[in-house]
């Protein structure tokens, strides 16, 4: 009888442990997330900050409508027009000395330093409009496209311009750089007055970046827009789901299409491309072989070479045509 009171007892001691062991066991894993979803949050707003936004995703620094902030105001400073990928980006490489500013907010008359305009194209009339009349020659454009007939409109055919050769697949990601096995020394690439200061921002951020005069910089934009035109065309065209597959599954096509835009620059704009441009554009895409296929932005990509017509570009403009058809473009295609 005593053995069996004992072992009642014993059972109910143990039990009692295990549920008070079990309770600690639960708060200390909550407590544990709890603390963990802090760090995630602190992180979170350090990554904001490096990138001049606040707690809410905005700028802390841009100026508003009526004037700008005398605070920020100083020549040592980069301002940056836009917070997206690029931009944020870019912000992050200045060691705090940066003017975040969304596209219309207020640019500083009286700032000498570049301004980088890091937005979609269909912003860039809205932005250079409300520029102040002295600050337009520090305009940077790096857009993707063919920005000439705009940039001549305003009389901003020599300002700073950039080609990217890096992406970045989100806010806040990782860039990737444009270094190939053919062009180890990259292939982003910078004109114009701001084109060293630039180029540093990028040094900043383990990103290659070379400075080269106009003249030189003008085959390469070329070249950018001719991988761009093809590579999206003809995945799009063919239903491919990046880049890469386009290259991989319909290489001959988009050699041949690579081929005729190339010789439809340059009879059109007298432009000789250096030796390799297949081979160069092959191997960018073997970096970035994720990217997305999409006709996208076509007044500033595609038509340019569309409105060259059938004799120049015949199986671009036939592809674009195909996709018109499958209804694969978000325009319509006069």
């Amino acid at each position: 009888m005593r053995i069996a009171t004992s072992l009642v007892l014993l059972a109910a001691a143990t039990a009692n442990a295990w549920i008070t062991s079990s309770s600690c066991t639960r708060r200390l894993s909550v407590a544990m997330m709890a603390s963990k979803g802090a760090s995630k949050w602190e992180k979170k707003k350090a990554w904001l900050a490096s990138r001049g936004l606040g707690n809410d995703g905005l700028p802390m620094v841009a100026a508003s409508r009526g004037g700008a902030d005398p605070a920020i105001a100083t020549s040592d400073r980069v301002t940056i027009i836009g917070g997206g990928r690029i931009g944020s980006l870019l912000s992050s490489s200045t060691g705090g000395k940066t003017v975040l500013l969304g596209r219309d907010n207020v640019i500083d008359a009286n700032d000498p330093g570049p301004i980088l305009v890091c937005t979609r194209n269909d912003a860039l009339d809205g932005i250079v409009d409300a520029c102040p009349e002295n600050r337009r020659k520090d305009l940077v454009f790096v857009q993707n496209g063919y920005l000439d007939d705009f940039l001549e409109s305003k009389g901003l055919l020599d300002n700073t311009q950039a080609l990217l050769f890096f992406s970045v697949t989100a806010l806040g990601a990782d860039p990737v750089d444009g270094v190939t096995s053919v062009n180890p020394e990259g292939l982003t690439a910078v004109t114009g007055e701001h084109a060293q200061a630039f180029a540093d921002l990028l040094a900043a951020l383990d990103l290659k970046c070379n400075v080269v005069a106009a003249e030189e910089y003008r085959p390469k934009m070329f070249e950018k827009l001719i991988w761009i035109a093809t590579y999206m065309l003809v995945g799009t065209a063919k239903g491919c789901s990046s880049v890469g597959q386009a290259g991989a599954d319909y290489g001959e096509l988009v050699e041949q299409v690579v081929n005729e835009l190339t010789a439809a620059v340059t009879a059109k704009e007298g432009i000789e491309f250096e030796d390799g441009t297949m081979e160069r554009l092959t191997a960018y895409t073997d970096v970035v072989s994720n990217f997305p296929c999409a006709v996208k932005e076509f007044e500033w990509r595609n038509k340019y070479f569309y409105d060259l017509g059938d004799d120049a570009c015949p199986t671009h403009n036939q592809l674009l045509r195909d996709c018109a058809e499958k209804g694969a473009l978000g325009f319509e295609l006069n």
